[in-house]
Formats: structure tokens, sequence, C-alpha cells
């Protein structure tokens, strides 16, 4: 862990020693200067503004399903790829999903969202067999 890191988490495990650990008393611990946590934050308003709005416009992006053919349930009619990412952008499922390569790589980006749950929440032993058919698909791929 890096000493930067370790600052900022005992900061964390501080302010969790009055409560529950709230986002806004993170952010008014960090508006000290002196905080190790000032500086992950954008204190331009301005700026701070901009990107609440980029934030915004991500969550309606993602909040938007439909049927695509065949599929016995709705799914995001827009998805990102690590790709796409370094220009913010978006592409629609259908797209993705009929184009091979496309396709590969979501499908290898879900595994790596699915093996980030698995040790999320690896304590619960009631997922145990999720975590055994995650394994399953990760070896067939």
């Amino acid at each position: 862990m890096k000493r930067t890191d370790k600052a900022i988490l005992e900061e964390l495990h501080a302010l969790k020693q009055r409560g529950v650990l709230q986002p806004k008393s993170v952010v008014d611990a960090a508006r000290d200067e002196a905080s190790p946590l000032h500086s992950l934050f954008t204190w331009d308003d301005t700026e701070a503004a901009e990107q609440y709005r980029l934030i915004e416009a991500r969550k309606l992006i993602a909040v938007h399903v439909e049927w695509l053919p065949g599929a016995s349930s709705p799914s995001p009619v827009f998805v990102s790829l690590h790709n796409d990412r370094r220009g913010g952008g978006y592409r629609t499922m259908v797209d993705v999903l009929s184009d091979a390569e496309r396709r590969a790589q979501l499908l290898e980006e879900a595994l790596e969202e699915m093996t980030y749950f698995r040790e999320k929440y690896k304590a619960l032993k009631e997922l145990a067999g999720v975590f055994d058919a995650i394994k399953k698909i990760k070896k067939r791929s």
C-alpha cells in the first residue's frame, strides 16, 4: 500500500469512528487543505459542476434498456468498452454483440467484473454456487 493510500485509509477510519461513514463527512473533512483527502477532490466549482454533469450523462446513458431480438429480458441499450472509455464513448449493445471482436472484449470485461464481484463478496458463503459458476465460465473462455 502506498504511503498516501495509508493516510487516506487512516482518515476514512477516523471519520468512521463517528458512526456510519457518510460521503458528506468525507467531503467536509477534505475541505481542510492539510487533509490527505483534499487533493482527491475538485475544488473549482465550475470544473466540479461540469464533471458532475458528465456523471449525470453517464447515468442517463446507463439506465436505458430495451428488448434485444430473442432476449428474455431487457438489456442495456448502450455499453462502454474499455477501449471506448479513453474518449468517454458508448456503443449500442446490438453493435457490440454483432461484432466478434467487440463481443469477445465485452465477455472479457464481464469476466473481470465477475472476478471483482467474487473478491468483494467472498466472505458470503451463500454465494459459493455463484462463484463456482464464475470459475466454470472463466475456464471455458
